[in-house]
């Protein structure tokens, strides 16, 4: 408890005589920072914010399979029409080669498109990653979770297992996630839970994904006291990206997205919000000044924050799916199709490079990978999501600010819509 109490105390920067920054040792070694990084400097207000160089790799997703034992109604391989597969053990070898190369090691996430406790693999990986000193996290559908696979990835080190839970009924979650059963993936979590060792933070840690829909967003409620009750400290919610027609109508943010109270402009009037009891006395009168047509600041944190940040660049992270090429997000790991302001959108794959090719750290610091990065961090991109009126916001090929592909003005993950744990 010690330690965590002390992660939330403040730590100072000084300023020399040329009015250069100079951070802490401890945390330009946590984030890499070496002589001569560039870090990007957002002022507003009273307010200075660093974010991460561009050059520090933290985080890799690998996507073992894009093969699944479920048919659920909004996944991502309801758009597409591309080949399934696995992971190769020789694609593997070449990325555990990649990271015994990244100092400070990078968190390690497996997960993708498809379930990655169906590839007869993926445990053994998670325990070689570990043993290098990476912290391992994996998201799962729950179904395969048997007590001996259970067992197996408490074993190997897992540091976090997600579970992707979309209702908080067995009707609700059926709806969603064709071919499983709630009951049965409830009783999975509860026996990986009991399977941990004690004490107050035992591990791995659980989290619960939940994709929010018009046919469940009301369960959240009692969806978080199940997760609660079965141990999960952390909890990851996102809208449905709809990636055909009919799962349009199951979006929780036509009207977000055009909201101006979350567009970063210093000609908008501003209204500052306090904390304040949300509850059935203040709801409706909060609800209507936050769409009122102000820019907003809630207790100090404006809403556009979250505006324009591709939190997968931000996070110095990399994807790399099931057949080894790099991308540098998951969005762009696989071409498909979604639907966006009322019509058909095709954002089409961009890779980097085969992990065969070259390490990962040769990968990441290739020029024209590392300008991209510093690209999407500033997000010279036009505001298609606000926006969406020509054909330009149809593809990702180019926009009419003259970006060619990938152009990411449409992405839903960089206004903070769509998120992934």
């Amino acid at each position: 408890m010690q330690a965590n109490l002390i992660d939330h105390f403040s730590q100072w920067a000084t300023v020399d005589e040329a009015g250069r920054v100079i951070l802490p040792a401890e945390i330009a070694a946590r984030l890499g920072v070496l002589p001569g990084a560039r870090l990007r400097l957002d002022e507003k207000g009273n307010q200075l914010r660093l974010l991460r160089p561009a050059s520090q790799l933290t985080k890799v997703y690998i996507e073992p399979t894009t093969l699944c034992n479920l048919d659920c109604t909004m996944c991502e391989r309801n758009g597409w029409d591309e080949k399934l597969g696995r992971m190769s053990a020789q694609t593997f070898e070449h990325i555990f080669r990649g990271l015994q190369e990244i100092s400070p090691v990078p968190t390690v996430f497996f997960g993708g498109i498809g379930e990655p406790l169906s590839h007869p693999a993926t445990v053994q990986w998670v325990k070689r990653v570990k043993d290098l000193g990476c912290r391992v996290e994996l998201i799962t559908n729950g179904t395969p979770l048997t007590e001996k696979r259970s067992r197996q990835l408490i074993e190997a080190g897992l540091d976090v297992l997600w579970v992707s839970i979309d209702g908080a009924t067995p009707e609700h979650y059926a709806d969603v996630r064709l071919g499983s059963e709630l009951p049965k993936i409830l009783a999975n979590i509860d026996r990986f839970r009991r399977l941990r060792s004690g004490g107050h933070f035992p591990k791995p840690e659980i989290g619960i994904a939940f994709v929010a829909m018009r046919q469940n967003f009301n369960d959240l409620p009692a969806l978080l006291q199940i997760g609660r009750q079965l141990g999960a400290t952390l909890f990851s919610v996102s809208n449905v990206m709809p990636y055909t027609a009919d799962m349009q109508s199951q979006s929780l943010y036509s009207k977000t997205l055009k909201n101006i109270a979350y567009i970063p402009s210093p000609m908008l009037p501003h209204l500052n919000l306090p904390k304040i009891d949300l509850d059935e006395f203040t709801q409706n009168a909060f609800i209507q000044a936050v769409n009122s047509g102000y820019h907003v600041n809630f207790a100090g944190n404006h809403f556009s924050n979250s505006n324009d940040v591709c939190n997968f660049v931000q996070s110095g992270t990399m994807s790399i799916a099931w057949d080894g090429y790099v991308s540098p997000c998951w969005p762009l790991m696989h071409t498909h199709t979604s639907y966006l302001h009322g019509k058909p959108r095709l954002s089409r794959r961009h890779t980097i490079a085969h992990v065969s090719q070259r390490s990962l750290l040769e990968i990441w610091n290739e020029p024209a990978y590392f300008d991209y990065r510093e690209k999407v961090q500033s997000f010279r991109f036009a505001p298609c999501t606000f926006c969406g009126g020509c054909d330009l916001s149809e593809a990702n090929e180019e926009d009419c600010y003259g970006n060619e592909f990938p152009a990411c003005g449409s992405c839903l993950w960089s206004q903070g819509v769509i998120q992934c744990p």
